[in-house]
């Protein structure tokens, strides 16, 4: 059905800790798109108050797509009965309202028949982003680096050249990495840390995270430091270096606040060389050009940058690639939510 250039939808992403979600008309424009923290893992409860708090910044619609990742949440006893309780919520949020629900590769489906695709539903919106940037540029490397994962997914020829489905594949695969840029245990960065010229290791407890890092090489943006520092306390840089040095034994005060930020900018350049190891081996699988674009997304696009210079390739930001130059670091920011929109009025 041709769709008027004032029809828009709502695009939701809902994620285990975050909320996203986008405005998208007919016509193309994107006129907001927003990420709220949702502690999914506390209570059904975190999603109603972030829904309600998003159609409120939002203003109205004529519909609604819906993808997600928070039916891995611990709240749930399997992501099948996330995704249930998940849609539950928000059909009742958004009741009397035309809401389509993104099942991957199955395509968009009707809430009441979504009992039929669970396993499509579960963890799409790698693949949201996907599609949509494969139909504008037919060759590339999709690099969405958010708070708490990494999608790596090659592009070839127009289509999603992806071998993992799931998670468990694309974890299988290094096409899903449990890294990001604010909420990762600083553990996940190696055991033995480079520090004032010798090697240490490290104490293997939550005392800080990748915000802390990013903090201290002013590479995080404020508007997407959305969640407390490990300790509650404050998110200055004199503060993170504390979570730091916390984390090989010692305190802030025993060395000067340039030493702990060159070990923030050590364990940033740790995490680039994860991720530049695992697009190696995708590459090779996937038989993608080794040089491909890299485009960017998410609250960590500044690793993607980063990564497309230091291996010679091209870089361009989700937002670029679809042609969108109005709040270009929240719709990128924001890739799955506006992406599910996009793809259901079919731009």
């Amino acid at each position: 059905m041709a769709q008027n250039s004032t029809d828009c939808v709502i695009g939701w992403d809902i994620g285990g800790a975050h909320l996203k979600a986008a405005r998208v008309f007919a016509d193309g424009r994107i006129d907001a798109a927003v990420q709220l923290p949702c502690a999914l893992w506390q209570g059904l409860d975190q999603l109603t108050t972030s829904v309600d708090e998003a159609r409120r910044r939002l203003g109205p619609t004529d519909g609604h797509a819906i993808t997600m990742t928070g039916e891995l949440a611990d709240l749930f006893g399997s992501r099948a009965e996330g995704v249930v309780k998940i849609l539950d919520v928000m059909t009742e949020k958004l009741r009397g309202q035309r809401i389509q629900v993104f099942a991957g590769a199955d395509g968009f489906v009707d809430p009441a028949h979504a009992h039929h695709h669970l396993a499509a539903i579960s963890s799409a919106n790698w693949r949201a982003t996907a599609e949509l940037v494969a139909l504008h540029q037919p060759d590339a490397l999709l690099l969405d680096i958010g708070s708490t994962t990494s999608d790596l997914v090659p592009i070839a020829e127009g289509h999603v050249a992806a071998e993992g489905h799931d998670d468990a594949t694309r974890l299988k695969h290094e096409e899903l990495l449990y890294m990001g840029v604010v909420r990762t245990p600083l553990m996940a960065l190696g055991q033995k840390w480079a520090l004032e010229g010798r090697v240490t290791a490290i104490c293997n407890e939550l005392f800080a995270t990748t915000a802390d890092v990013y903090r201290l090489t002013s590479d995080l943006h404020e508007e997407w430091d959305q969640y407390p520092p490990a300790d509650g306390g404050a998110k200055t840089r004199e503060a993170s270096a504390r979570r730091i040095a916390r984390m090989v034994g010692r305190d802030l005060d025993s060395a000067s606040l340039e030493t702990w930020i060159g070990l923030a900018f050590w364990l940033k350049a740790t995490q680039v060389d994860i991720v530049r190891q695992a697009i190696r081996r995708i590459t090779l699988r996937s038989g993608i050009a080794a040089k491909v674009p890299i485009v960017g997304a998410g609250a960590g696009s500044f690793l993607a940058r980063e990564i497309a210079s230091v291996e010679g390739r091209s870089y361009v930001t989700f937002a670029d690639i679809i042609g969108r130059n109005e709040s270009p670091s929240s719709i990128s920011t924001c890739a799955p939510a506006v992406a599910v929109g996009c793809l259901a009025l079919r731009l």
